[in-house]
């Protein structure tokens, strides 16, 4: 009897909540889990993937047009992977597998990596001084060089390197591009470690090889990285591999430089690479080339030839959880891929979150702490500056404008942190009360000043400024609170001769500006820092005396059960900023709330006091990390067909072990022209949460023109 063709079953890059099966052609090689094929679907093709190899199918069958990959382009870890993010997030499986592939790698390309491409000085640059004399921007960018050497071509952007700056270079015959391999070598470390490092460092070397995730919790300061580079360097001379996660693409050009200093080379993944650079070094993680990769979110999906270690730094920052597509969280894969390659994962922060501290307090995740700061450095103090009844000017109280001149002239560093960008963000008229509203969004609009225009943070879109009400006609405007702008205008009109640097989103858009300003603050002289969560995260200030927190009250009071947590966790991490050099530090926290429970207990026992109130409050409230939580969102043009496709989703939903909140209209309900509503289910078991969610997906309430999806353990319930 003649052989049945092989089955294939096949994962497509749609958002559709079933695979395909197809049949190869006669003769054909059947390729493995995690091949590339090309494949028919409706009236065009698709790049898709291989899930199984069966022996039948109830369908008619399509054949497949091309068997792209000679191997699997995915390991067998990865599918694995796969197939657990589909069923944890209850998101389609192919459009899982789209996520996990670089851009090229789903249009089909050759999985076949190239050199790494260079650039570096030329041998021969005495011609320098002459040929860059009328050229500055091409002379930072050869000082550049001259300062980091060889180069990768897909590290450029991350130090701010501009390609016509280097192309200009090479016509001069000042620099070369060249094509290397990645060399990897470990050098010794000139620190000694600090007793809690020592005993960080072996605990994580000791269990190399299991499955064991630590929380590495560490005031800031304490040496944290030291104890990642130590373990790193124990499994590079083992022959395995390293990744490193952090929040944001700002922190990767710092943090690779202290891992390449001490590893002779690293590589990153993160989005400001090109897609040929992406996949590239995408390729040489998976055949082994690439020892240390340091990536945002998205790295943590990379394959590997043989991981030894993950690392996830700054673990409690909200950026390692995707808000669009498939909503994973970076840190809590990390966990699961530690736990499917049987090795350690460390999670690192001077604040954890409470879902990782509870994990830890049920020994789900050991805990190692590192309580001092290196060199002996104090932590600052902290004082709760009440501002009941004071006259604010910028944003600022008058007790704190003396203390911020009082740290200036004694020759010190000021941070202003207020984690809200622009000048104001309310325009009113002072007659009749009209307020700026954005026409696509239920949102204030944003005052500018620089440039002078209003702007919707959410939607992005921008309007000038009205020469007058537009509901009753006078010219009376009232600007209502305090964005970076307005703090730094009060504050350079204040202390005119002090150089003052400005770090959000609206000045800072390249790594390269971060990096330029940083390096001016660096020179130690005395100096203002006005900024945003920007300013929180990782950077060393070591001159920095006094951090001012303007206005911590409107996390502490939000309706969102989860501000509180992020808002003590910003104040920690940016209070972290003071007092790192040889001079102590202060940190003065503005409220007109000095009483708050949690802030009151931030300041009295700190990080872990804070922890022990808000857990409390969390418990009896039956809030996550005491319960699991889930969203069910549904957005459209016409607010009455998402409510009515959450309706019949709650239907389905309804069950024992069940609590639904919903549904309704999303805190912020329209934004960009589309209606927004949710429905929030919570459980005891989160075995019943995922039940339920397995019901719903099978019922798959669509409605005509309704994008709906699922968010499981959501940071954000706006």
């Amino acid at each position: 009897m003649p052989s049945q063709p092989a089955v294939i079953e096949v994962a497509v890059p749609r958002p559709l909540r079933r695979t395909f099966d197809y049949v190869l052609a006669k003769g054909a090689r059947v390729p493995a889990p995690g091949t590339r094929v090309r494949v028919p679907l409706g009236r065009s093709g698709v790049v898709g993937i291989v899930l199984d190899v069966r022996d039948s199918s109830p369908h008619q069958l399509k054949m497949i047009e091309q068997v792209i990959d000679d191997e699997p382009l995915l390991p067998p870890d990865l599918v694995e992977l796969a197939r657990w993010l589909a069923g944890y997030y209850h998101h389609p499986i192919g459009d899982v597998l789209k996520t996990v592939m670089p851009v090229k790698a789903r249009r089909g390309a050759k999985a076949e990596p190239v050199g790494v491409v260079a650039w570096q000085l030329a041998a021969d640059t005495s011609h320098a001084d002459t040929a860059l004399a009328r050229a500055p921007t091409q002379r930072v960018t050869f000082d550049r060089l001259r300062q980091l050497g060889s180069t990768a071509d897909a590290e450029l952007a991350a130090f701010g390197i501009k390609r016509q700056s280097l192309a200009a270079l090479l016509a001069k015959e000042l620099v070369e591009r060249t094509t290397v391999a990645p060399r990897y070598e470990t050098r010794g470390s000139q620190v000694e470690p600090t007793r809690e490092q020592a005993t960080a460092i072996a605990a994580i070397i000791g269990s190399l090889g299991s499955a064991t995730t630590y929380v590495l919790e560490g005031v800031t300061g304490s040496g944290k990285t030291e104890v990642y580079l130590r373990v790193i360097a124990e499994v590079l001379r083992s022959g395995k591999q390293a990744l490193v996660l952090v929040p944001e693409i700002a922190l990767t050009p710092q943090t690779t430089a202290r891992f390449a200093e001490r590893f002779g080379a690293t590589a990153t993944l993160h989005s400001g690479m090109t897609d040929p650079q992406r996949f590239d070094t995408w390729l040489k993680c998976r055949d082994g080339s690439h020892k240390v990769l340091i990536g945002t979110r998205s790295a943590v999906l990379a394959p590997f030839a043989d991981l030894g270690v993950i690392v996830v730094d700054e673990e409690h920052d909200g950026s390692f959880k995707q808000q669009e597509g498939l909503r994973y969280s970076a840190r809590d894969v990390a966990v699961k891929r530690g736990q499917m390659l049987s090795i350690p994962v460390v999670l690192g922060s001077a604040t954890p979150s409470m879902e990782t501290l509870e994990n830890a307090r049920r020994d789900r995740y050991r805990r190692l702490r590192l309580t001092r700061r290196v060199a002996g450095r104090s932590m600052p103090g902290y004082r709760i500056s009440d501002i009941r009844g004071e006259r604010l000017d910028g944003g600022i109280g008058m007790h704190l404008h003396r203390a911020i001149g009082a740290h200036l002239d004694d020759g010190n560093q000021v941070l202003a942190f207020i984690n809200r960008r622009g000048y104001a963000p309310v325009l009113l008229c002072s007659d009749c009360g009209w307020q700026a509203e954005c026409d696509h969004c239920d949102v204030k609009l944003t005052y500018h000043r620089q440039p002078r225009q209003l702007r919707c943070h959410h939607c992005d879109r921008r309007r000038p400024i009205p020469r007058e009400c537009p509901s009753c006609g006078a010219r009376d405007f009232v600007l209502v609170g305090t964005g970076t702008q307005r703090t730094e205008e009060t504050l350079r009109a204040r202390h005119p001769g002090v150089p003052l640097y400005r770090i959000d989103r609206d000045t800072t858009r390249s790594a390269r500006r971060l990096e330029a300003d940083l390096a001016a603050i660096a020179e130690g002289k005395p100096a203002i820092l006005v900024g945003t969560q920007m300013l929180a995260k990782g950077h060393h200030l070591p001159n920095v005396t006094l951090v001012a927190v303007l206005d911590a009250d409107g996390g502490f009071l939000s309706p969102d059960f989860r501000a509180p947590e992020r808002t003590a966790q910003l104040i920690v991490q940016v209070a972290g900023r003071a007092g790192r050099g040889e001079r102590p530090g202060e940190v003065w926290i503005q409220t007109f709330d000095p009483g708050n429970a949690n802030l009151r207990a931030l300041i009295e026992a700190g990080y872990p006091g804070f922890v022990g109130c808000e857990r409390q409050r969390r418990e009896s409230a039956l809030m996550p990390p005491f319960v699991a939580l889930a969203i069910v969102r549904a957005e459209c043009p016409s607010e009455a067909a998402a409510l009515d496709l959450l309706r019949r989703a709650a239907e389905t939903l309804s069950g024992e072990g069940l609590e639904l909140l919903g549904p309704a209209p999303a805190p912020i309900a329209r934004r960009a022209d589309r209606y927004r509503s949710q429905l929030l289910l919570l459980a005891r078991r989160r075995r019943d949460l995922h039940l339920a969610l397995d019901r719903l997906e099978q019922a798959d309430p669509r409605a005509r023109g309704v994008r709906w999806s699922i968010d499981v353990d959501p940071l954000d319930t706006a």
